[in-house]
């Protein structure tokens, strides 16, 4: 498309310099004959700028919305993303018009939200474009051009706040040196085998038609840029990405540049005064040192001038402008040691928005719940594909006496809530003349029932008044308005008997407080597995009928004096409230609360046994001295403290692994419910063999993983993108993992190591690998 450059718009710039150069008419940074400071002239030539600038801007915005670029600037406005787009002008005197204005999407009713950049590019790209990359700190080589009526403290002091970010380099005219020495100088200097990343000219320049521009290096003493291009394509091969220079009239200097195959080249299009480059420089540097690229840069530089220094600098944030390649990588400085490492992982927007999501999901404890029951099923299923299921045949450490629906018809009990005492005494009867020496009774004793309460009284009595006592321990909980409901003082006193927790939370271990043991009660299974315990050890506290000294008081006087070096629940860290498991409760967490492992099949947990078998003397297991034994619902309907079936979980509420294990015994086994006595009897054994597993929270591992694929991402961006081995690397490692966290989980370290989002992260900058994100292009 050819479209006609309007005679008004040409005549609108030629006014608009002739003006903004009778402004700035002393102190160019170009060959003048005076120099000086701003000085008043008798016309008012900032007025007369200003207006020549509106003019010129009206002109220019009229000619671009005009119908012959209609379809230019409606498929321009159809970016959806952060676009720039490159222009090259043909001839020079169309490059000097301020093309950076160019608006785009406001007539086509886009959202302003995404940028559309105007960026200029060379004519002519001979020379392939240079993408190394120095290691290390920036280097700069500064040449400092011709002085006179300059002055460069305020530029230098800019580089020199770049500190430690830059080594910087200066070489420049003294008075000492011969001219011919000197641009020898500058010659190795560009080509320095060191390398540069930043090439910055300050003092006069000029353009020229035949060799590329020229630069000022002293007094009447100019070097065009024919004369140090094998120096530039050197430094080019050796990582020179960028090119400044801060002075007059760069357009042949850019192209010339560009041509050469430097990537990015910033010039000022126009004359500018000594005092606008010093502060442009010093802005542009401080945007650099807050690692902006080199365009951003430039445009916040240039915002400054329009913005802040409008009325002491009318114009002249029109003349910067940034040339470079299209598939080059904008140059910005890199931060060093710790700065860089946090400057390299800080994720961008798209990368950020998803990392939070997935965080966030990791945070909600019905995700966690879900992810853990799966969790389980998988490492039952491990558990028994690698055989390691205890195949024992050694009774389980824990009987579960079940008052099921046939115990409560055959014990023609019309309304099992509450319970008959005078049933569960014949229960206790029956359990201590097998030699019962633990019995918990997982029934609220709370309410009178006149009747039965002294059947079951004198039970207990009984058997803790034979010289080998059996220790008992009741349920107890508390109610809406946290008042204790405990067991009658006429059926059991605290004085010889202990009262335990009986609610728990699905799928957690109940832990003992983290210092203060004398809270009463403590759970109902810690103390179960500690009666047990402290029964085999010799001289330890006994039941007595005739005792005025709380019961659980005496054991904690005896485990406080001397007696710590026996082995029991107290002892193990695990079983104890942790400082970062009670300050993840603030946080309304879970962070390193061991867990219930239903991965362990129930037959190495507990045997059941129904009231009414136990009643009639059938299959009473051998050798009740060594269980640990609870009188339970049995599933029934009824059972419950709040409300009818509370004891019975089922649904969503059944663990999955515990589904599984069932399935694996009897493939015709419909039983869909889970008893709070079976998660008794799970704590209980768990506490008596140590198995305490302790779930990593899956932010812990989610945050190695962001550290992992981060890395993973960065170190790829400087590789060859081989997708294929990417992927299956990434599917072994993944895996691997899956198997070592399985096979941790099993080991006496009983540690749970996440698996699904922490891989799933991973996964995710996999793909911003194999789909990078688009760029500005």
């Amino acid at each position: 498309m050819t479209v006609a450059y309007p005679d008004e718009l040409k005549l609108k710039y030629q006014e608009w310099q002739r003006i903004y150069l009778r402004f700035y008419n002393n102190g160019m940074r170009g060959r003048v004959e005076e120099v000086g400071s701003l000085v008043a002239p008798p016309v008012d030539w900032n007025s007369q700028l200003i207006q020549a600038e509106a003019q010129l801007l009206a002109a220019f915005h009229h000619w671009l919305r005009s119908a012959e670029l209609y379809e230019i600037r409606a498929t321009i406005a159809q970016a959806t993303t952060n676009i720039d787009v490159f222009l090259t002008c043909h001839p020079l005197d169309l490059a000097r018009l301020p093309w950076e204005l160019w608006e785009f999407g406001a007539e086509f009713g886009k959202s302003s939200t995404r940028k559309i950049r105007i960026v200029r590019t060379a004519l002519n790209r001979k020379e392939a474009v240079n993408h190394r990359r120095r290691n290390g700190k920036a280097k700069i080589l500064v040449i400092l051009g011709d002085e006179t009526g300059l002055n460069f403290q305020v530029e230098k002091k800019a580089i020199a706040a770049l500190g430690s970010l830059v080594e910087t380099t200066f070489i420049g005219w003294q008075p000492a040196v011969n001219i011919n020495e000197l641009k020898t100088q500058i010659v190795k200097a560009i080509a320095a085998d060191s390398g540069w990343d930043i090439l910055l000219f300050l003092g006069h320049s000029n353009e020229t038609s035949l060799t590329g521009g020229e630069i000022a290096i002293a007094p009447h003493t100019a070097l065009s840029i024919s004369e140090i291009e094998q120096s530039l394509i050197t430094a080019k091969s050796r990582g020179l990405q960028f090119a400044i220079f801060n002075s007059c009239q760069g357009l042949s200097i850019a192209n010339k540049l560009i041509d050469l195959g430097l990537s990015q080249v910033a010039v000022m299009r126009e004359p500018i005064h000594n005092d606008v480059a010093k502060d442009f420089l010093k802005q542009f540097i401080q945007a650099l040192a807050n690692y902006q690229d080199v365009q951003e840069a430039l445009i916040t530089a240039a915002q400054y001038l329009q913005i802040e220094k409008h009325l002491t600098y009318p114009s002249a944030y029109l003349i910067p402008s940034l040339f470079r390649y299209p598939e080059t990588d904008l140059f910005r400085l890199q931060p060093s040691g710790i700065r860089q490492l946090i400057q390299s992982f800080q994720p961008s927007r798209k990368e950020a928005i998803a990392l939070a999501i997935i965080l966030f999901i990791s945070l909600l404890l019905p995700v966690q719940n879900f992810l853990l029951q799966r969790r389980l099923l998988v490492q039952a299923i491990y558990r028994q594909l690698t055989n390691q299921v205890e195949t024992t045949n050694n009774q389980p450490p824990v009987l579960l006496v079940e008052i099921d629906e046939e115990s409560i018809r055959k014990a023609k009990i019309s309304n099992p809530k509450p319970l008959d005492r005078k049933y569960l005494a014949s229960i206790v009867d029956k359990l201590v003349a097998n030699q019962a020496k633990v019995v918990g009774i997982d029934y609220l004793l709370d309410r009178h029932q006149e009747q039965s309460d002294r059947f079951l009284a004198n039970s207990i009595q009984t058997a803790v008044s034979q010289p080998q006592p059996t220790w008992f321990v009741f349920a107890a909980t508390s109610d809406t308005k946290g008042e204790w409901l405990q067991t009658l003082p006429n059926i059991a006193s605290l004085n010889w008997s202990l009262q335990g927790e009986i609610e728990f939370l699905p799928g957690y271990m109940q832990l003992f407080p983290i210092n203060d043991l004398q809270a009463q009660p403590w759970y109902f299974s810690s103390l179960l597995t500690l009666s047990y315990q402290l029964q085999k050890i010799p001289n330890s506290p006994q039941p007595k009928l005739d005792s005025q000294i709380d019961f659980l008081q005496q054991i904690n006087v005896f485990l406080k004096e001397g007696n710590k070096s026996h082995q029991t629940i107290l002892s193990s860290p695990r079983s104890h409230l942790q400082p970062v498991t009670a300050l993840s409760y603030w946080l309304e967490q879970m962070w390193m609360h061991p867990i219930v492992d239903f991965s362990i099949p129930p037959q190495q947990i507990y045997q059941t046994i129904p009231a009414w078998q136990l009643l009639e003397n059938q299959g009473i297991p051998p050798n009740l001295s060594q269980q640990i034994v609870m009188i339970v619902p049995g599933g029934y309907d009824d059972a419950g403290v709040d409300f009818d079936g509370e004891d019975n979980l089922h649904g969503t509420d059944l663990p999955l692994a515990v589904k599984y294990w069932r399935q694996q015994q009897n493939t015709f086994n419909h039983n869909r419910v889970l008893t709070g006595g079976e998660y008794h009897a799970y704590m209980v054994h768990h506490l008596l063999t140590k198995r305490l597993v302790t779930p990593i929270p899956d932010i812990w591992l989610i945050a190695i993983s962001i550290i992992l694929g981060k890395s993973l991402y960065l170190w790829q961006n400087h590789q060859k993108h081989d997708f294929k081995k990417l992927l299956a690397m990434t599917t072994i490692t993944t895996g691997l993992y899956g198997i070592l966290s399985l096979q941790l989980y099993m080991t006496s370290s009983a540690v749970l190591l996440p698996w699904f989002l922490p891989s799933a992260t991973l996964c995710f900058y996999i793909l911003l690998i194999v789909f990078p994100r688009k760029k500005y292009g």
